[in-house]
C-alpha cells in the first residue's frame, strides 16, 4: 500500500477522497433542501412540540452553481490522480445527485484507470440509477450506496419531497443483479418522522442480503432548522434492533470507519450505525473532500474551504498542485463541533458539499 503522504497535523493519514460531481439534486429532503410547503410543516410541527421552540427559517435559495464553474472531468481526473499519488485509494463520487451530471460513465472510467485507486464507489438517491446501471458497472465502478429513509410511499414522498419509491427500490434490485458488491443503503433517522420503519428498514436490508446504515440526523439542512431533539441516538436505534434479532460485531477494518457494524446471527445482511452527533468518531479521520466547484474541505463541516480551482485553471504544474494539497491537509479540523456551545453550521448544505 502506497504510504499516505497526506497526513495532517494530527498525525491523520488521508485515504478516502469524495469528490463531488454536481451540486444539484433532483430530490428536496428534508436533512439537506427542505425546500417544500410539507417540509416547512414539519419543521413547524416539530418546533412546537419542543421546549425553546424556534421560528422556522426561511430556507436558503438554491443558486445552482453556472456549469462552466464545475470542475471539468479532465480536472477531477488530474486532481484525483495527484491525490492517489499521495496515499488516496478510496474514491467515492456524489452530488448532489451524481446521475444529474451527464456523461458520469466516462468520469467513472477516467478514473478507474488511474493506478492505485483500490475502491471506486458512488452515493446515489437512486432515482436515475437502473437506466445508467450498465454503463457505470462496466466503466469500473465497483460499490453503489442508495439513500432510502423511508419504505412507505406516502413517507418517502414527506422525506423527499418527491414520489420516487418505486425507482430507487428498482436501482437497488438493479445493483444487485449487476454485482455490484456490497449494495448500501443509508437510512437518516429523523425522530418522530422515519423512527417507525426501523425495524421495517432492517428486514427490507436481510430479506435482499444489503448492507443497512443508519445515520444520525445532522445540522446540513438548508433551513438551517436542525434540533438535537429531532436526532435518534445511534444506541437507541442499535436496541431497538437487538430487541428483535441476535448480532454479532464486526470487527473494523481500520480505525478511520465511520460505522460501527454488525451481522446478523443467521449471517444475512449487515448493519452499520453512524453516529456523528452523539459518537463522534473525528479522532481517525481520513476523509478529504473536493465540492462540484473545486473547493477543498477539509471535515464536512468545516467554516472554511480551499480553492483548487484558481490553480487548476491557471496553469499550475502538478508539483504545485501537490503542494497545495500538503497545504490544505495540514489545515484539517482536530474534530467537529456539533453540540458544543458556538457551533456553527456550514454556509453549504450537503447537497453543495458531497456526503
Amino acid at each position: 500500500m502506497t504510504p499516505a503522504a497526506l497526513t495532517d497535523s494530527f498525525g491523520r493519514g488521508l485515504r478516502d477522497l469524495r469528490v463531488s460531481v454536481t451540486d444539484r439534486c433532483n430530490f428536496r429532503c428534508l436533512y439537506c433542501l427542505p425546500e417544500t410547503e410539507e417540509a416547512a410543516n414539519f419543521y413547524r410541527t416539530r418546533f412546537d412540540a419542543v421546549k425553546n421552540p424556534r421560528p422556522l427559517n426561511a430556507p436558503i435559495p438554491i443558486a445552482w452553481k453556472p456549469r462552466d464553474e464545475l470542475l471539468t472531468f479532465e480536472e477531477i481526473e488530474r486532481v484525483v490522480r495527484i491525490a492517489v499519488e499521495q496515499g488516496i485509494d478510496k474514491v467515492r463520487l456524489t452530488g448532489g445527485e451524481p446521475l444529474l451530471r451527464h456523461g458520469l460513465p466516462d468520469l467513472v472510467a477516467r478514473i478507474a484507470k488511474i493506478p492505485g485507486v483500490r475502491d471506486l464507489a458512488m452515493t446515489t438517491n437512486g432515482f436515475f440509477f437502473a437506466q445508467n446501471a450498465e454503463a457505470l458497472r462496466a466503466a469500473g465502478l465497483q460499490r453503489v450506496s442508495f439513500s432510502l429513509d423511508s419504505l412507505e410511499a406516502a413517507n418517502f414522498k414527506k422525506m423527499t419531497g418527491r414520489d420516487g419509491l418505486r425507482e430507487v427500490l428498482h436501482g437497488i434490485e438493479r445493483a444487485q443483479e449487476l454485482g455490484f458488491a456490497p449494495v448500501k443503503v443509508n437510512a437518516v433517522v429523523i425522530r418522530g418522522t422515519n423512527d417507525h420503519e426501523i425495524e421495517r428498514l432492517v428486514e427490507f436490508a436481510r430479506t435482499r442480503d444489503l448492507s443497512l446504515r443508519f445515520i444520525e440526523f445532522m445540522p446540513l439542512d438548508s433551513g438551517r432548522t436542525w434540533l438535537k431533539e429531532l436526532v435518534m441516538p445511534g444506541r437507541e436505534i442499535l436496541q431497538r434492533v437487538q430487541a428483535q434479532h441476535a448480532l454479532v460485531p464486526v470487527k473494523p477494518a481500520s480505525a478511520s470507519e465511520t460505522a460501527r457494524r454488525w451481522t446478523f446471527a443467521d449471517g444475512r445482511g449487515e448493519l452499520g450505525i453512524i453516529a456523528p452527533v452523539t459518537e463522534p468518531f473525528c479522532g481517525h479521520c481520513n476523509r478529504l473532500r473536493i465540492t462540484a466547484d473545486g473547493q477543498v474541505r477539509t471535515c464536512l463541516f468545516s467554516l472554511s474551504e480551499h480553492d483548487l480551482k484558481a490553480q487548476l485553471r491557471g496553469g499550475a504544474t502538478d508539483g504545485e498542485l501537490r503542494a497545495r494539497l500538503h497545504d490544505i491537509v495540514r489545515q484539517k479540523e482536530d474534530r467537529h463541533h456539533i453540540g458544543e456551545p458556538g457551533f456553527r453550521q456550514p454556509e453549504r448544505t450537503m447537497s453543495c458539499i458531497g456526503g
